[in-house]
């Protein structure tokens, strides 16, 4: 029996979703998301912003994550960022009572039965449109960094969307090789916004590294094929990018270098998803993604 399921049996309520088992990836960012909602909620680091807490954990809740299902319920219970609701604040304790979070279980005696609608935050996103031929539709909005230079985000945009990648993971990309300078040069020789080697540079064709548009351009080529490579798994493709597909194809995942990790975490990050629709013309599939599949299990 569900650990909570007596205490609301007479509740006629949305079910709880099922928690499931996530990915070491879908972990870390579950995680990733909660922490940068815990920061927005307490002011650390960021301007306290209640509402974007929200958001956040709820985007972690719609993960599974237990502890950011039970942080949206304390928040709706005590009307901290959010207008108050005894109903939502149930659903949510609910939620992670159902995974054993003791404090919510505890909770779950203050506040009334939850609501019979599911919270609007809680319900699936609307699916990202495909079109013919496997060709992905990037979406238009965009979380972009505020240090980004308006020219250069529409040259990734319009790059990303020309080439059928998400326009967010290429900004991703940049944040991480270069922080948006046209000019960075890295003790490896990687050079412009998104820190091409010379031999990644003359594979996509770029003959002026420091021309932002020449520059992205053969980024974007390269993710393009990593992503058709790694079949939209932003993980290893971020891992890729930083340290070779080749590395990942040898530790079948994410190589266990602290650079990479770590890029990798920020990457994720900033994408909000660990996987994202890709163009499977761009080139064969890894022929180490069974065997990194299996691995991850």
């Amino acid at each position: 029996m569900p650990v909570c399921g007596a205490a609301w049996a007479e509740v006629e309520a949305d079910p709880v979703p099922v928690p499931v088992q996530k990915t070491p990836t879908e972990n870390l960012l579950a995680t990733l998301i909660r922490d940068e909602a815990s920061a927005y909620e307490n002011g650390e680091g960021v301007p306290r912003d209640g509402a974007r807490a929200a958001e956040l954990y709820c985007k972690a809740a719609r993960m599974g994550d237990a502890q950011s299902q039970y942080n949206l319920g304390w928040m709706y219970s005590n009307g901290r960022g959010v207008e108050r609701s005894d109903a939502t604040a149930a659903f949510f304790f609910h939620a992670a009572a159902e995974q054993g979070w003791p404090q919510a279980i505890r909770m779950l005696r203050t506040v009334g039965g939850p609501s019979s609608e599911l919270p609007e935050c809680m319900r699936p996103p609307a699916a990202v449109p495909v079109a013919a031929a496997g060709r992905v539709v990037p979406p238009v909005d965009l979380v972009v960094p505020a240090n980004a230079p308006a020219h250069i985000v529409e040259i990734a945009k319009n790059t990303a969307v020309e080439m059928k990648v998400q326009p967010q993971l290429v900004l991703a990309i940049i944040e991480a090789e270069s922080n948006f300078n046209t000019a960075a040069l890295s003790p490896k020789n990687a050079k412009g916004l998104m820190q091409l080697i010379p031999e990644t540079a003359a594979r996509f064709n770029v003959s002026r590294p420091y021309d932002p548009a020449q520059n992205i351009r053969g980024g974007v080529s390269y993710l393009r094929w990593l992503l058709a490579y790694f079949e939209g798994d932003v993980a290893l493709v971020a891992a890729a990018y930083n340290a070779g597909e080749g590395a990942v194809n040898r530790y079948r995942g994410v190589p266990p270098y602290a650079e990479t990790l770590a890029y990798v975490a920020k990457v994720l990050r900033r994408v909000g998803a660990t996987s994202i629709p890709f163009d499977g013309a761009a080139t064969e599939v890894s022929p180490q993604m069974r065997q990194i599949r299996a691995a991850r299990r």
